[in-house]
C-alpha cells in the first residue's frame, strides 16, 4: 500500500470558522475525512498532521523519509514565507503536491510567491476543499506511473 504523509499548516485548525468568505465553510475535520474516503478508494495510506509550529512540519517531512512515498501539503501562510520547509521537502525528495483552498494569485501580492513551488510536482489551488481532493489524486496518479 502507498503511504502519503498529509500536512496542514499554521491556522487551518480554524476552518469552517476562520474567514469562511475566502476560505469556505468545511472544517478541516471534514476535509479529513474526504480524504481519506478518497485515500481508500485509491489504496492509499494517509498519515495527517495540522500544525501552527513550522518546526514540527519540518521535522514531520523528514521523517516521512523512508516511511512514506509522497506528501500532500497546505503550507497555509509558510507558503510564502518558509525557505525551512521548502528545503526539507527538497531534501528528502519524495513527490509533494502542494495545495491551497483559495486562488492564491488572485489574492494579496505577498501571496502570490511561493517558496514551495519550485520542488513540488505540482500545485492546485482556488478550488476549496477540493484542491485537497484534486491534490492527492494527481499524486496518485503521478506515483503509479
Amino acid at each position: 500500500m502507498t503511504h502519503i504523509l498529509v500536512l496542514h499548516g499554521p491556522n487551518l485548525n480554524l476552518l469552517g470558522q476562520r474567514e469562511p468568505d475566502t476560505y469556505g465553510r468545511v472544517t478541516l475535520s471534514e476535509i479529513n475525512a474526504q480524504l481519506q474516503h478518497e485515500a481508500k478508494e485509491l489504496s492509499l495510506c494517509l498519515e495527517i498532521l495540522q500544525s501552527n509550529h513550522e518546526g514540527v512540519l519540518v521535522d514531520a517531512i523528514q521523517a516521512a523519509l523512508g516511511q512514506q512515498q509522497g506528501i500532500l501539503i497546505n503550507a497555509a501562510a509558510y507558503t510564502h514565507t518558509s525557505v525551512a520547509l521548502r528545503d526539507a521537502i527538497a531534501a528528502v525528495a519524495l513527490p509533494t503536491v502542494e495545495v491551497h483552498l483559495s486562488n492564491i494569485y488572485k489574492r494579496e501580492e505577498f501571496r502570490h510567491h511561493s517558496w514551495i513551488a519550485p520542488v513540488v510536482i505540482g500545485q492546485i489551488s482556488g478550488f476549496g476543499a477540493n484542491s485537497y481532493r484534486l491534490g492527492l489524486r494527481a499524486l496518485a496518479d503521478y506515483l503509479s506511473s
